[in-house]
């Protein structure tokens, strides 16, 4: 029986009178591959921040791999095993590609800067990042710097410096918005051999067709509460989720 890795319990979050996520229960378990999906105003990116700790919940409690989440720092969840790549990407623009890359790769080196300025050893940083950047297919760009780069190009620079912090637990965060079909989905096929590598994700993202093309589970809040969790084409048939993410038509 395999090990539940994120485990959500009863959270709920408040931003003043407005309850901005509901008593919500959710887990997530080693090497799936979720998409979390819902219409705007669901509190998809609130959940998502509670889960980084941006956010702290109200009520409820949140652990990845049997540990505790709340009221520890993001640095901390970090260590933990948690990655995020966010939706608005934003890469180091002063260095290339496989710079951007070591420097996550360095975290433990990193983590006290007095030390940090006495480390001039990056060989296996770099040989881990030029890895990676080859994983996510930006083999060919490994001194190009990201402002000479198209967006999707960037999505999987934002992937490669997530998986460098080695997480059990991926977060991505609408990473084919702005993209095109074609680049969609092609960042949809790597997202699945990562997960077929064994890396753990939880894709939230607006791009429907991609999400049931490539997740096998799918969870679906809307305003701020749970609404259905299962295979992927179970829920889509799920009427409530019709009426709250594909209005009522059936055949939509």
């Amino acid at each position: 029986m395999s090990k539940k890795l994120l485990e959500i319990e009863n959270i709920t979050v408040r931003f003043g009178g407005v309850i901005a996520v509901n008593k919500v229960n959710f887990s997530l378990e080693k090497g799936e591959l979720v998409g979390f999906i819902g219409p705007n105003g669901a509190g998809k990116t609130t959940l998502m921040k509670t889960i980084t700790g941006m956010v702290e919940p109200q009520e409820g409690k949140i652990l990845l791999n049997g540990e505790l989440l709340n009221g520890k720092p993001i640095h901390e969840r970090i260590n933990l095993g948690l990655s995020l790549a966010q939706q608005i990407v934003s890469p180091l623009n002063s260095f290339n590609c496989i710079d951007n890359v070591v420097l996550a790769c360095g975290k433990n080196k990193t983590k006290n800067l007095f030390k940090s300025l006495f480390i001039n050893e990056t060989a296996e940083e770099e040989k881990k990042a030029k890895e990676l950047l080859e994983i996510v297919g930006l083999g060919e760009v490994l001194n190009e710097y990201p402002e000479t780069l198209p967006l999707g190009y960037l999505k999987r620079l934002e992937v490669a410096r997530a998986l460098a912090l080695d997480p059990l637990l991926l977060l991505l965060d609408e990473p084919l918005a702005g993209l095109n079909q074609k680049e969609a989905s092609s960042l949809g096929d790597l997202i699945v051999k990562l997960n077929e590598k064994g890396q753990t994700i939880l894709l939230i993202e607006h791009n429907l067709k991609e999400v049931i093309r490539i997740c096998k589970k799918i969870y679906v809040q809307d305003n701020g509460r749970s609404l259905a969790y299962g295979d992927a084409l179970d829920v889509m048939k799920n009427e409530d989720v019709k009426r709250a993410y594909l209005g009522t038509n059936k055949n939509a």
